[in-house]
């Protein structure tokens, strides 16, 4: 599994979105989030077609620095409380930053915040910010939560690319995964293939996909993988399996929480 295809974010963006409309019909939209305390559903809502809005100004302006929220039109979401008008709303937004990015191409030059300047960067950061705040909101509502695992694998690639990027930008919290000698196994039970060795250098951490032992090995199917690689699932969940040092695990969620 490498990364997708740039037309498969798009279509995943509209994908992930419709899910997460799905996992609003009919939710409590004030009560709280409990892996985003700050949030309730509708805030969290507002969240992801805030961003779908803010991407879609940068890619179809082009633009070569930041945007400035208050520039992004329609990012403050529907007034009032009208759940329908909520759903039109994300609908909306999904519509429109894929419109975007399907006009420019994956090539087009673009400001981002990380290590790539480039549409595609833009589409597969929309792709998981929506699949995983959707585990938030199905976390929230109290309903199942699925994803597929070429897109459960892919988010903890990118998330690894995420924090390594992090690292080398100087981030405090980051700059502590190293250490020589220590690694971390990923192992997704139900799906061939889909294994990360996170190996802790001297300088800084390095990742690969590889079977082999390591201090601390998660375990569990790839999907609860991902959840608890981004802090949505605890690793004492009965879902998944820690062998080995839990305290190598925790330390690597501890400083790979910003975002």
């Amino acid at each position: 599994m490498t990364l997708l295809p740039y037309d498969r974010y798009c279509d995943e963006i509209l994908a992930q979105t419709d899910a997460l409309r799905a996992t609003l019909a009919g939710a409590d939209l004030a009560v709280t989030v409990p892996t985003c305390p700050d949030w309730t559903l509708r805030e969290l809502a507002v969240h992801v077609g805030g961003a779908h809005r803010w991407v879609g100004e940068i890619v179809r302006t082009r633009a070569a620095e930041d945007v400035p929220e208050d520039k992004v039109p329609g990012i403050e979401g529907p007034g009032g409380d009208d759940p329908g008008a909520l759903d039109a709303w994300l609908a909306e937004g999904a519509a429109d930053v894929v419109a975007a990015l399907r006009e420019a191409g994956p090539d087009a030059e673009v400001w981002t915040w990380a290590w790539e300047r480039r549409t595609d960067f833009w589409a597969r950061r929309m792709t998981h910010e929506t699949a995983v705040h959707r585990a938030d909101a199905a976390l929230a509502a109290r309903v199942p939560y699925t994803v597929g695992p070429e897109v459960a694998a892919d988010t903890i690639e990118e998330w690894l690319r995420i924090v390594s990027f992090a690292q080398e930008d100087g981030d405090p919290e980051a700059s502590e995964l190293r250490g020589g000698g220590r690694s971390l196994h990923l192992h997704a039970t139900d799906v061939p293939g889909a294994e990360w060795l996170i190996g802790f250098g001297e300088d800084r951490f390095t990742w690969r996909r590889a079977h082999e032992k390591a201090t601390v090995v998660l375990r569990g199917p790839l999907t609860e993988l991902m959840l608890v690689f981004n802090r949505r699932l605890d690793p004492t969940d009965d879902r998944v399996e820690v062998l080995g040092d839990a305290e190598l695990l925790d330390f690597w969620l501890d400083r790979s929480s910003f975002g």
